[in-house]
């Protein structure tokens, strides 16, 4: 009953996973969207549950990046397929599927791609990926880093359905919003399909301020993640309230699941329960779930303004935001290379098995 109850406040919920078993529960349980990543690929693959299709692609003669894209367009394929019925429903605003563009754009070694490059290749594949039958109900996931957000005007203009990922700070979530917001008032068919949201992450932000931010106050630590997601979800209700649109442009709050064991394990779920869209992990709906608790609205209150002004004078937002960056690229590059090592080896093995 608890996620039932949790979406009886106004909150829609996704799953931060596409597997297809996780899916169909999720779904069942109240879930109306996901999202997809390169581990969730990778373990599938790994699982040996696609070794008939990887044979089949490997036989077109294609390379490891081409069969993880088309398994990964398969995968993202078929939970749009789950949540269709929403986003029929909805109209739209609601039962979307995000596809995470190419992460190795933001890989950072000696093979690092050039600013200009990296905007470009978001555009290209942000339309590539979009475009096509059966893709109504996708999200392109694009972060907010330099290249990604000066990707946002052109893809937003050429009618691409937008999650903005990766956003940490007040800078990261008006840059994306305003550069989005440019490129949907030139879109050639009007605004009325113009759907967009943004992913702010808030269980990673209280990991750093554990680690960078000590001299927080036991009141304070622990509470940054939710004060920030809260203030920046308040601006975006503010921004879009006069803008006569027929689809809410929403904030995702991503990183939902707790990091420290002590915090219970709905601790950004209660906290933000109300509005807008929830990405949770199988693990948090699954504890949600298990709860059984009644939630309510409280979304839209703060902690004591004592903690507030405390957190706002200690916590330097630029410096959380550079940190969370570096951090955050490289858990996006790095898993799209463990998935090409995992298709590598998938088909040396599948090969000598022939």
């Amino acid at each position: 009953m608890s996620l039932r109850s949790l979406i009886g406040t106004g909150t829609k919920v996704w799953l931060d996973s596409i597997e297809p078993e996780l899916v169909k529960k999720n779904r069942a349980m109240g879930a109306s969207g996901a999202t997809s990543n390169p581990i969730i690929i990778a373990d599938i693959v790994k699982s040996g549950a696609f070794d008939d299709r990887i044979l089949s692609l490997m036989d077109k003669g294609l390379d490891d990046s081409d069969i993880a894209w088309q398994l990964t367009d398969q995968l993202v394929g078929d939970a749009q397929q789950a949540f269709l019925p929403v986003w029929e429903q909805e109209r739209g605003n609601n039962g979307y599927v995000s596809f995470e563009l190419d992460p190795l754009l933001e890989d950072v070694g000696p093979a690092a791609v050039p600013h200009a490059e990296r905007v470009r290749r978001y555009v290209e594949l942000g339309k590539k990926w979009s475009s096509g039958p059966g893709r109504k109900n996708r999200m392109i996931k694009v972060p907010a880093t330099a290249a990604g957000l000066d990707a946002l005007e052109e893809l937003a203009a050429a009618g691409v359905t937008i999650n903005v990922t990766l956003i940490f700070s007040e800078r990261q979530y008006k840059l994306a919003r305003d550069n989005v917001w440019r490129g949907a008032r030139r879109r050639k068919n009007g605004l009325d399909a113009f759907k967009s949201v943004y992913s702010i992450f808030v269980s990673r932000v209280d990991v750093y301020t554990e680690k960078y931010v000590p001299e927080l106050s036991p009141a304070a630590q622990g509470l940054v993640g939710i004060v920030n997601v809260k203030k920046l979800w308040r601006m975006n209700q503010e921004f879009w309230k006069d803008k006569g649109l027929k689809l809410q442009q929403e904030i995702i709050f991503a990183s939902t699941g707790t990091k420290k064991k002590t915090d219970p394990p709905d601790k950004y779920v209660e906290a933000l329960a109300g509005s807008d869209i929830q990405t949770n992990p199988p693990a948090t709906n699954e504890a949600v779930e298990k709860l059984n608790k009644t939630y309510a609205r409280k979304v839209d209150q703060m902690p004591p303004k004592e903690v507030v002004e405390e957190i706002e004078r200690k916590v330097d937002q630029r410096k959380m935001e550079d940190k969370l960056m570096e951090e955050g690229t490289a858990k996006f590059a790095d898993p799209q290379k463990a998935l090409l090592k995992q298709i590598a080896e998938k088909r040396a093995s599948l090969a000598a098995a022939k």
